[in-house]
């Protein structure tokens, strides 16, 4: 890679005193990292890894602003080796190569090691991946990858089995409460020169608003302090207010094809299966706030009407339906009102998967039997010669039939299952599940020889 001559090396260093807190601030040693105590604490991974100094290919998923930069320069520092930074965004095959020409070049001169930082990592694709798997194997470089998506996805199995995945947390409002304050009293690197004070109420709720995001903490928490005028003696005193628009609106994780997005979906359906209407509207809170579609979800609620809900409750799927149509007839945010409702309704309804699980064997067994032959009974006859053929003689017609059944068989001979729908006994379904039984009963008896 191409080194820096002096003007560009002492430019970049001016250009570092005037970026924004959340990379001034960033930290240089172990022991100023807030969060990841399940990585970083006394006899945990990471910190054995440094201790040990073994050298291990890493992948680094978790939320935005978690430290998973950070945490990748602290493990290459600490295992003094040599670091290569690069973006994936902006990374490509011709990058990746000359990274890993550098690494032989510090090798062959030094005898360090390579880390090769890749963020961004899951928006490598396969070829690019697949250029960098051979010298990951080979040990040319130690990957350091950084990802926001689950990377049993987004990355490569070859290259996924040759790297250890550390799982990083969003940060607790305690970790960021703490953060802030350090913030405010250092003057190299913090806001200590501003002689800032942040409200007791304004450090609460910047904690609980930035969603576990440290970027956006501290970047709020330098345009609060820095818009903030100061007293008399010199002191700015930051209140509510001032964070609230410094902050301009809580910082939302979401990604609406990431695995957020099936995470929050998992948690509304799941919510609604275990009948609380609470979560349910909670998770159609936090999906609509963060700017999913809400046609998506109400599909969904169409589809838990008859997977969950089935015939326990026949009014669950017309009254989902009917919250589809009613926001595409409203849009936002009237419409949300619809898709509350409907929320509600299936939280509160009696559940039964027996439709869904009797459609699964249904479809199972019409899979492995599909050549059976329909009964002759049953087989229509528009022609005289399939009249004659017999085609639909014998057939017994249930309207005749003061009960309005016959004992009749409708499955072909030769069928090794014939019982698919198990109603259970709650809601509608359940008032008809007796009458189901002794048919079923009756027909067996009765069946055709």
């Amino acid at each position: 890679m191409q080194q820096m001559n002096l003007f560009q090396k002492r430019a970049r260093e001016d250009l570092a005193k005037e970026a924004p807190l959340a990379e001034r601030f960033r930290p240089r040693r172990l022991k100023e990292l807030v969060g990841q105590k399940h990585l970083v604490g006394p006899g945990k991974l990471v910190r054995r890894l440094l201790e040990a100094k073994r050298l291990q290919s890493l992948i680094l998923w978790g939320p935005p602003g978690c430290g998973k930069t950070t945490l990748a320069r602290l493990v290459a520092a600490g295992t003094e080796s040599h670091l290569v930074s690069l973006s994936a965004v902006m990374a490509g095959t011709r990058e990746i190569r000359a990274a890993v020409e550098e690494a032989l070049t510090v090798w062959g001169r030094d005898r360090k090691r390579t880390w090769l930082f890749m963020d961004e990592i899951h928006r490598l694709n396969k070829a690019q991946q697949d250029v960098l798997l051979p010298h990951v194997e080979q040990g040319v470089v130690l990957l350091l990858g950084a990802t926001t998506e689950n990377p049993s996805f987004e990355v490569i199995r070859p290259l996924l089995s040759r790297s250890r995945v550390l799982v990083l947390e969003p940060l607790g409002e305690e970790d960021l409460g703490q953060l802030a304050l350090r913030a405010l009293a250092e003057d190299e690197r913090g806001l200590g020169r501003w002689k800032a004070v942040l409200e007791q109420d304004a450090l609460e709720f910047l904690a609980g608003a930035c969603g576990g995001d440290a970027r956006v903490l501290l970047n709020a928490l330098e345009v609060a302090v820095s818009t903030t005028a100061p007293s008399a003696d010199g002191t700015r005193t930051v209140d509510l207010d001032a964070v609230k628009e410094a902050l301009q609106r809580r910082a939302v994780h979401y990604d609406k094809s990431g695995e957020e997005h099936f995470n929050l979906i998992s948690a509304l359906h799941k919510s609604l299966r275990g009948s609380d209407p609470d979560a349910g509207l909670y998770w159609l809170a936090r999906m609509l706030d963060a700017g999913e579609d809400p046609l998506y979800i109400a599909r969904r609620l169409v589809r838990f009407a008859s997977e969950d809900v089935g015939l326990a409750d026949p009014a669950a799927l017309p009254q989902a339906v009917s919250a589809l149509e009613s926001y595409r007839f409203l849009g936002s945010p009237e419409g949300d009102l619809a898709l509350a409702q409907a929320v509600v309704y299936l939280s509160l309804a009696p559940k039964s998967n027996a439709l869904y699980t009797a459609y699964g064997r249904a479809l199972d067994t019409a899979r492995k039997t599909g050549s059976l032959p329909v009964p002759v009974h049953l087989r229509n006859a528009p022609t005289e010669l399939l009249k004659n053929l017999g085609y639909g003689r014998e057939y017994r017609y249930p309207h005749d039939d003061p009960r309005g059944w016959v004992e009749e068989t409708y499955l072909p001979e030769g069928l090794p299952e014939s019982t698919f729908y198990h109603p259970v006994s709650r809601g509608w379904e359940g008032r008809l599940r007796d009458q189901l039984i002794r048919r079923r009963r009756v027909v067996q008896g009765g069946r055709r020889k």
